[in-house]
């Protein structure tokens, strides 16, 4: 989602306020019916709406409409069903803007007593590689859509995907209860609706340089760390839903799985070392509190650092000890208290009697130590 193309501090309020919907008590029609709202708020459009297809993957089995009474809607009687111009953008799933809908050669027309429409903008909503719906609008007031249009749309487009996927597996949790299929959806859900919360959170802090207001940039800041919450949140469903502890890989073959995982948003591979009987000693109880340091420290380092080294060693003797290095550019002076990261590192610790800290290294970056002592 391309937020750093987007300058206009009313914008970006608006796809902050849509990002924040994932996370409402909204269903997933009332989630998208705001929305389509927010698209035709942010284009001028006076019509918008979100198809989703219906197993065959050509028709729309739900339609969430906006700017249409309910007395237009009982008029036309029957709402578009996926073809002519919307049956284009199944077909073709790419951005589409029009000056005069009538004059494209897919143009099927209009049902009696349906709005007259000219300017057209849709764009396909995607869920992994598949089309799941698109999300259109028409009638900008004042002209023809813009490639900005398109940049905003395209990006709520984004955040819609998101709420379908989230809802869908989160359905599927509550579905399925055979090992193999819970295995599965805490896959899904951490390489899929994670990742892609994870992406959110990185563009919308891409756009902070942009921004001079500090009202909007203190709602950037706040929306990034509830993303964070949020995944915080499925990962606890990821911890529910793993194998239990006869069948798990053991903590240092998973904590390679974290680091490997990480690189790809790191840039760089992190160098993991061991020291101690890492398995035998990190019992069931501690293994998922040093896990979700290691992952929340890489996170951190990936969000801020700019890193072209990072470091990770996990020790085990009297104390459990987790510190991940790196070569960034360091904790920047003057910071405002410490960032939600680094207190949930902390309060990790000294809920089991340990310490945290985060200091700048010898020759640079940061050196984040996490010390928990063993049970005697």
């Amino acid at each position: 989602m391309p937020y750093h193309e987007i300058n206009d501090p009313e914008q970006l309020r608006a796809l902050l306020d849509a990002v924040a919907v994932i996370e409402s008590d909204l269903d997933l029609p009332g989630v998208l019916h705001r929305i389509v709202e927010v698209a035709c708020s942010l284009t001028d459009a006076r019509y918008g709406a979100l198809g989703i297809l219906d197993s065959s993957g050509k028709h729309f089995s739900e339609l969430v409409h906006n700017g249409m009474d309910e007395k237009t809607v009982a008029k036309i009687g029957r709402l578009p069903a996926g073809t002519g111009i919307l049956g284009l953008l199944i077909v073709d799933p790419r951005p589409l803007r029009l000056a005069e809908i009538s004059k494209h050669p897919d143009s099927v027309g209009f049902p009696p007593g349906h709005p007259p429409m000219r300017t057209f903008l849709g764009v396909p909503i995607r869920v992994h590689d598949d089309v799941y719906g698109n999300l259109y609008l028409t009638e900008k007031t004042g002209g023809e859509f813009s490639r900005t249009d398109e940049i905003l749309v395209d990006a709520l487009a984004g955040i819609a995907s998101i709420a379908i996927d989230n809802a869908r597996l989160q359905s599927r949790v509550g579905e399925l209860a055979m090992s193999a299929d819970r295995e599965r959806i805490a896959r899904d859900l951490h390489d899929t609706v994670i990742q892609r919360l994870f992406a959110t959170g990185l563009s919308l802090q891409s756009s902070l340089p942009l921004v001079d207001e500090p009202a909007l940039r203190t709602r950037i800041e706040e929306a990034v760390t509830s993303l964070d919450d949020t995944i915080r949140q499925v990962r606890t469903t990821i911890f529910a839903l793993e194998p239990p502890p006869a069948v798990e890989r053991g903590v240092r073959a998973r904590v390679l799985d974290i680091c490997a995982e990480a690189a790809r948003t790191l840039g760089v591979d992190p160098e993991v070392r061991f020291a101690g009987a890492v398995d035998r000693t990190i019992g069931p109880e501690l293994a998922p509190q040093v896990l979700s340091t290691l992952r929340e420290a890489l996170s951190n380092v990936a969000r801020h650092a700019g890193a072209r080294r990072v470091s990770v060693e996990l020790s085990a003797g009297s104390d459990v000890v987790l510190e991940v290095v790196d070569d960034g550019v360091g904790i920047p002076a003057g910071t405002r208290g410490p960032g939600r990261g680094l207190v949930n590192m902390a309060q990790r610790a000294e809920a089991r009697g340990g310490s945290f800290a985060a200091r700048p290294g010898t020759a640079g970056g940061t050196v984040v130590t996490w010390r928990v002592p063993l049970a005697p």
